[in-house]
C-alpha cells in the first residue's frame, strides 16, 4: 500500500463536471493498494498519515500532525501508484489489487482515519475524476523511489511537497 501525502490549503475532486468532495486545510492523500495488502497495512498507513508531523505549530515549526491541527483529509484512490516501470517503457499494473479488493481496503483506510476523529472526504471509487489542490509549501521532502531485495530498506529521493509512505 502506498500513499502520497500533499499538504494543501484546499482540495477538491470533480467527477463528470460535478464537485463530489472538497476540503479546507489538511492533506490530499493519493492511495494505491497492492495485491499483497491486508487490513493491517491500511491501519498502519492510516496511523502514519494521521500522525505525520508536517503541519506548523505556533512557532512556525513543522511539529503538528493532522490530528493535532484538526485538519481534514481528502483520500483519492490511485492504482497508478502501484505501477512498475523497472522493465521496459510501459508501466505494469500487475502489483495493483483488483478493484473489489482495492475498494475494500481503501474504505477501511478511510474508516480508520475517521476513527481517529478526522474529517475525511472521498472520491467516487473507480470513477475517472479530476483532483484540484492548492499546495502549502514548504513540506518535508521524502519519497520511496524503489526497494532493494530487503523491503525494509527503501531508497529515498527528495521530492518537493510530497511524502510517499509505503508499507
Amino acid at each position: 500500500m502506498r500513499a502520497v501525502v500533499q499538504r494543501v490549503s484546499e482540495a477538491s475532486v470533480t467527477v463528470d463536471g460535478r464537485v463530489v468532495a472538497r476540503i479546507g486545510p489538511g492533506f490530499l492523500v493519493l492511495l494505491g493498494v497492492a495485491r499483497s495488502d491486508a487490513r493491517e497495512d491500511a491501519e498502519y498507513l492510516a496511523d502514519k498519515v494521521a500522525n505525520l508531523r508536517v503541519l506548523q505549530d505556533a512557532e512556525g515549526q513543522m511539529n503538528r500532525s493532522l490530528l493535532e491541527a484538526g485538519g481534514q483529509a481528502l483520500v483519492v484512490s490511485q492504482f497508478t501508484l502501484m505501477g512498475d516501470v523497472r522493465r521496459g517503457r510501459r508501466p505494469a499494473w500487475s502489483d495493483a489489487a483488483p478493484p473489489g479488493e482495492a475498494e475494500a481496503l481503501y474504505l477501511h483506510f478511510v474508516d480508520v482515519l475517521r476513527g481517529f476523529g478526522l474529517a475525511v472526504e472521498t472520491e467516487s471509487f473507480g470513477r475517472r475524476c479530476k483532483s484540484r489542490s492548492s499546495t502549502k509549501a514548504p513540506s518535508p521532502c521524502s519519497s520511496t523511489a524503489g526497494r532493494s531485495s530487503d523491503p525494509s530498506w527503501p531508497l529515498t529521493t527528495p521530492v518537493r511537497f510530497y511524502s510517499l509512505l509505503t508499507r
